[in-house]
């Protein structure tokens, strides 16, 4: 794999697994006040399943068809010639599974960034948690939460993040099952076929994922030169380059080629695939996931999970 963000002028990460436990979970309450700035910012686009099926709330009249075992509205026929029937809203609830990459790569922050990965992926799954749970959906975190449906589920979400005391790197994923969509923020710089290995689960089950890849805008453009010092933030290793322009060109085609390459594999599995940088908003990425999760009428062939 290629240098990673995470790799370039990393801060020191510490390994003492409470320490980080601690450090998110003073983050957290400012990114949820955070989130839900974001969700008011795109709350007005937001139709939740807004499809014909069972449920009390009016979604739209249509014309009726011989055979249509639907309610023909009277009252709304009156008006002209055409016989209309009314259609509600489907409402039995859908499970969205949220989570956010919390390993130590998602710490690092350039000088061009305006928040850390890892503050953006806790936004974007925060936001998300509270639209979900506005439109009356269960939401849940894979190894932190069973699904529930609340409309306080960001608030309750975040308590479960701030004390949770560890969380896992990859959580285990082969409990989600079909009709269930997930919605995945990291950076995604593991070998691509690490990942593929891990999340290929979802796809036997029948689980459309979303995947958002959280990358600092430094990642990109590599903008180093001179001798330089590389960290691993995973394992604290170091790499010295004399002259760190030399592997510039190599640098940048390897990392556009991994994010080709796993974007490539989710949408012929017919998941989305977002990148959001950090030095643009998170509201971006909240739209073109939405969306994503709407699309053919809305989430993931609309069942009970």
């Amino acid at each position: 794999m290629p240098l990673s963000v995470g790799e370039v002028q990393a801060p020191v990460v510490t390994r003492d697994a409470l320490a980080r436990a601690r450090l998110r979970a003073s983050l957290v309450p400012d990114l949820l006040v955070e989130a839900r700035r974001v969700v008011n910012t795109v709350i007005a686009g937001w139709h939740g399943r807004r499809k014909r099926g069972i449920g009390e709330n009016f979604w739209q009249f249509r014309p009726y068809v011989e055979g249509d075992s639907s309610r023909i509205d009277w009252r709304r026929s009156a008006r002209d010639e055409h016989t209309y029937v009314k259609d509600s809203e489907w409402e039995a609830a859908h499970t969205v599974w949220l989570w956010a990459d919390p390993s130590p790569s998602m710490l690092y922050k350039s000088g061009t960034a305006q928040v850390s990965k890892e503050s953006r992926a806790l936004v974007l799954v925060l936001a998300l948690a509270e639209l979900l749970s506005r439109s009356g959906e269960r939401i849940a975190w894979p190894g932190l939460t069973d699904p529930f449906s609340a409309r306080n589920g960001a608030e309750r979400l975040a308590a479960q993040l701030m004390h949770a005391p560890t969380l896992p790197q990859r959580p285990d994923v082969s409990a989600i099952r079909r009709f269930s969509d997930i919605v995945i923020a990291g950076d995604f710089l593991d070998p691509v076929e690490e990942t593929m290995e891990w999340l290929d689960t979802l796809a036997r089950h029948g689980v459309r994922a979303h995947l958002i890849e959280v990358a600092d805008p430094a990642e990109e453009t590599f903008p180093y030169s001179g001798r330089t010092e590389f960290r691993d933030p995973e394992t604290g290793e170091k790499l010295t380059a004399g002259r760190a322009e030399t592997v510039a060109d190599d640098y940048r085609r390897v990392y556009r080629a991994r994010r080709e390459e796993l974007s490539s594999w989710a949408k012929r599995l017919g998941w989305s695939f977002t990148v959001n940088h950090t030095d643009r908003l998170a509201s971006e990425a909240l739209v073109r996931v939405h969306a994503a999760m709407t699309a053919n009428g809305g989430y993931a062939s609309g069942g009970r999970t």
